[in-house]
C-alpha cells in the first residue's frame, strides 16, 4: 500500500462512506414549539415593552 501522502486518489476515496442520521419526530417537534413559543413571546411580551420603551419621553 503506498504512503499516505502519495495514494492514488481511488484508494484514498475507498474508506469515506459518509451517512446522515435521521432527526426522530420529536425533536422536530420539540423544535417547532421553541420557534413558536419564541414568536410568541416576542409578539406578547418583546414588542410592546420595546415600544414603550422607545417612544415614551424621559
Amino acid at each position: 500500500m503506498p504512503e499516505p501522502d502519495h495514494m492514488p486518489v481511488e484508494l484514498e476515496d475507498q474508506y469515506h462512506h459518509y451517512t446522515g442520521n435521521r432527526i426522530p419526530w420529536y425533536v422536530r417537534l420539540m423544535w417547532v414549539g421553541f420557534w413558536v413559543l419564541t414568536v410568541v413571546y416576542c409578539l406578547r411580551y418583546l414588542f410592546p415593552a420595546m415600544q414603550r420603551e422607545l417612544f415614551s419621553g424621559p
